[in-house]
């Protein structure tokens, strides 16, 4: 028999105390210990560590508990009814618009009878033919994804949708008919000899774009005012997510018609790039694109004209004496947009073409109008001047001192003078390029202004005395266009210290 006090009995009951310890317990109980086994004992220094005293323990037993708990689940599941987990839908595929070219489409061996400039040409001309097919296709899509259901659905009111998409249902059967025509003068190889008499006789059809691109200023006011309903905002993001949509919103659809008439002159000098000197096409393409030229200007200051009435109609004055002849006479808009002064206000500035004015956008009855911040600056009056980066300080003693070189990028001032009274605005453009735009228009816009007040041959000044008694310089017919109309440049405004 071993002795309890034995060293080695000691140090194995010590070292097995945590794993017999309910046994322990239990010996305890009966006041004595059962007489240890006759088996060699292992000695310790073998023992590398304490799970080696622990007896292995099988996992089959494991596997049969778990077997028999899913069992056991999935009989009770099978007598209650199944939640489904909500069903991820994957992103669908976009659908993606092919580039065809005519050497692809129509490959029926002339390759080796036309010279590399014929090739050119007709490749030019399938341009022509296939961007008509892909406007049509656009135009029925934007009718028939975005306006019907959103009628039909009563997303929205018939008269916001006719605001919205204007005359867009009219163009469809005019590039049909141009589609049509440019078809029927293919031959069955594929090739075509001429378009310049088809293109001469259809493109005075174009006047009906007058009546939709004078309407678009209005048109995207209002669809951005519509996006603050969540009903369309969810049917609009659903139409973005859709494979047909190509990611483009409803807008970029809206504004296909005149992206394409903008580009028609740039087709048809590439088809008459390609035209030899001696072609009969030669003289009737030249025609075509003078009267695409004439039309697109036409149709561009109708459009300027339209941009300038509605957002003179959204400006609200303070008091009587900030309404100034110079706006009301104004026709043309050069540019407009946001910018910051050095206090990181928001301004919205306009310059009509002969006068700066600066406003703060608010939003009274759920629509956007522009609250006049300052007295207008007459363009003849105006000066500017392009800071350079670093050089204007920020407002605010705390801002400005901590204040880092990045912040104070992009600004310049504009100043004016009249009599005692002084404004001076400084005003941060959100990058180099949009400054750029900025300094060109105002530029070209006193330049403009300069000229109009030039006097004529009969040495008789054209001049108006506006409302404050100040003769000022009478607005032509025409204006000054900076080439901004259709950029949305984010620009905010705000005053210099001096204002």
């Amino acid at each position: 028999m071993v002795a309890k006090d034995d060293p080695i009995h000691l140090m194995i009951r010590r070292a097995t105390c945590s794993v017999d310890e309910p046994s322990a317990r239990g010996r305890g109980a009966r006041g004595e210990l059962e007489e240890p086994s006759t088996k060699r004992v292992k000695p310790l220094s073998r023992v590398t560590s304490l799970a080696s005293l622990i007896p292995p323990v099988k996992t089959a037993p494991l596997k049969r508990i778990g077997q028999t708990l899913q069992r056991s689940i999935s009989f009770r599941s099978d007598c209650r009814p199944e939640i489904m987990a909500p069903r991820q839908i994957p992103p669908a595929a976009t659908k993606r618009r092919d580039s065809k070219l005519w050497s692809e489409t129509f490959d029926l061996g002339l390759g080796h009878m036309l010279s590399s400039k014929d090739i050119k040409r007709q490749e030019s001309i399938f341009e022509l033919s296939q961007g008509e097919q892909d406007l049509i296709e656009d135009l029925k899509l934007a009718k028939k994804a975005y306006r019907d259901p959103m009628l039909k659905l009563s997303i929205m009111a018939e008269h916001e949708l006719n605001q919205i998409f204007g005359t867009l249902d009219s163009l469809i059967p005019l590039h049909e008919d141009l589609l049509s025509r440019l078809r029927e003068a293919r031959k069955p190889d594929g090739s075509t000899d001429r378009v310049g008499h088809i293109l001469v006789d259809w493109l005075p059809c174009l006047d009906s774009y007058n009546s939709y691109c004078s309407n678009q200023v209005a048109a995207k006011a209002l669809l951005d005012h519509k996006k603050q309903d969540p009903r369309v905002q969810d049917f609009l993001q659903r139409c973005l997510e859709s494979p047909f949509s190509r990611k483009l919103d409803l807008w970029s659809f809206l504004d296909v018609p005149r992206s394409r008439l903008v580009k028609y002159p740039l087709l048809l000098r590439e088809i008459l790039k390609h035209t030899p000197n001696a072609h009969p096409d030669q003289q009737h393409l030249e025609e075509a694109i003078n009267m695409i030229q004439s039309i697109v200007a036409d149709i561009n200051t109708q459009t300027g004209e339209s941009e300038c009435r509605f957002y003179k109609e959204r400006l609200l004055y303070l008091e009587s004496g900030q309404k100034d002849l110079l706006i009301d006479s104004s026709r043309i808009l050069s540019c407009h947009g946001e910018l910051k002064n050095n206090r990181g206000a928001k301004l919205h500035v306009f310059l009509f073409q002969d006068v700066l004015v600066i406003t703060r956008a608010i939003t009274q009855n759920e629509q956007l109008w522009y609250q006049l911040y300052r007295q207008p600056i007459p363009v003849r009056e105006l000066e500017w001047e392009d800071l350079q980066d670093g050089e204007m300080r920020l407002g605010g003693s705390i801002r400005g001192a901590f204040s880092n070189h990045e912040r104070t990028k992009n600004f310049f001032r504009v100043v004016f003078r009249s009599g005692g009274t002084l404004q001076s605005h400084a005003f941060q453009a959100s990058d180099a390029f949009n400054k750029q735009q900025w300094l060109n228009c105002i530029r070209q816009a006193k330049e403009a202004g300069v000229r109009r007040c030039a006097p004529p041959a009969g040495g008789v000044w054209r001049c108006a005395p506006p409302a404050g008694g100040v003769w000022r310089c009478a607005p032509p017919t025409g204006g000054v266009d900076c080439s901004m109309m259709d950029t949305e440049a984010s620009l905010d405004l705000s005053t210099d210290g001096n204002t």
